[in-house]
């Protein structure tokens, strides 16, 4: 039997979204296994407070910037405890953990996961950060994966792609009208939905526009989530005179009802993406999905099996395919059963824990050698 480690999370950013939501799952299911994890943070990001309903150990450190304080936090917090492995998760705090363990002897093994498709600076020193610092590198697609290799020339050995885990057996379908009665949703007509971060490149612009070409009043939208766009979706639903026929929910603690309540789930990214998070558990919820062949989307919504792939920014595209979906019930419920079906096949959370504690004991193997 192989012997528990100690793991440690590093997240800087003080946002909010499916990056925070995969390492807390992550977090929880290494803790499940017997490991000692621990979530280090800024006091003020929201990850901090979320650790705690999650049940994860977390100190609070002022890692929000690169700066010096940043800096030699870090380095005595981790002189000050005994740690296998360090799991990095944005630039800010894998700089601070590169350079805090650069001369430490004996130091932890590190490990980089890089959630997003945003193109990676070609320079030496992020060179350095992510192939020399980092013992390994996890992505959560294989085009990210394949991005590193051909763009960057990163060696492919020390990178794997490991999908986000979600729980299948929380993400399940559910009877329609008895979410909706409890959400208070319409019973009577078809609901598309959208479970995202209000940022920019989640799309919700050309969703709404997709949306307001639909017949009044025979369709609902429902926008779950909270972020900065959130204004300007209210102006734009304004101007389109939508407001009856659109519900904002903010953040919801449990979207299972909320997923469970759609009959169509749609995610329009144009940029920045792995495998979103919502996709994953829309689909998990026997959801057909339209969304677009950013990051490495392509790698969940199989066109024409799973759901249907438009062009980015392209709001006609996005109308038909809602159509298309929304009005052939037979394809809708096929495409939905593919969907939960290839879910519980590739992204449930035991297939991520297996994959990523495989990772962390060889890079603590390596580091022995």
């Amino acid at each position: 039997m192989k012997k528990p480690l100690s793991i440690v999370h590093t997240e800087s950013s003080c946002g909010w979204g499916g990056q925070e939501i995969r390492i807390l799952s992550e977090a929880k299911e290494m803790m499940r296994r017997g490991h000692k994890v621990t979530i280090v943070c800024p006091p003020e990001a929201p990850i901090f407070a979320e650790s705690a309903t999650y049940g994860l150990e977390r100190v609070a450190l002022p890692i929000a910037r690169k700066n010096l304080k940043g800096l030699f936090a870090m380095r005595r917090w981790i002189l000050g405890n005994k740690i296998d492995v360090i799991n990095t998760h944005s630039s800010t705090d894998s700089w601070l953990v590169g350079l805090a363990t650069h001369f430490m002897p004996g130091g932890p093994a590190k490990v980089r996961t890089r959630h997003i498709s945003a193109p990676i600076p070609k320079n030496m020193p992020t060179r350095w950060l992510y192939t020399r610092s980092a013992d390994h590198i996890v992505t959560t697609g294989e085009t990210l994966r394949h991005s590193m290799i051909v763009d960057n020339r990163f060696p492919g050995e020390m990178i794997t792609s490991i999908p986000t885990g979600i729980d299948t057996n929380r993400f399940v379908p559910g009877e329609k009208n008895e979410a909706r009665k409890r959400l208070g949703l319409p019973l009577d007509i078809p609901i598309i939905g959208i479970v995202a971060t209000l940022r920019s490149w989640k799309g919700h612009k050309y969703l709404i526009d997709a949306f307001a070409k639909l017949p009044s009043g025979k369709y609902f939208l429902l926008i779950v989530g909270d972020g900065p766009q959130k204004e300007n979706i209210r102006v734009q639903l304004a101007e389109l005179n939508l407001e009856s026929n659109v519900m904002m929910a903010g953040n919801q603690q449990d979207v299972v009802p909320w997923l469970q309540a759609m009959d169509l789930f749609v995610l329009p990214s144009y940029a920045n993406e792995g495998v979103p998070q919502g996709i994953m558990q829309a689909m998990s919820c026997e959801l057909p999905v339209i969304s677009t062949p950013i990051g490495s989307i392509s790698e969940a919504v199989q066109d024409g099996v799973t759901g249907i792939l438009v062009s980015p920014k392209d709001a006609e595209q996005l109308y038909k395919a809602m159509v298309k979906i929304i009005e052939n019930k037979t394809l809708r419920e096929d495409m939905g059963l593919e969907a939960r079906r290839y879910a519980q096949s590739n992204f449930a959370l035991k297939i991520m824990g297996d994959k990523m504690e495989d990772i962390f004991y060889s890079v603590l193997n390596s580091e022995a050698k």
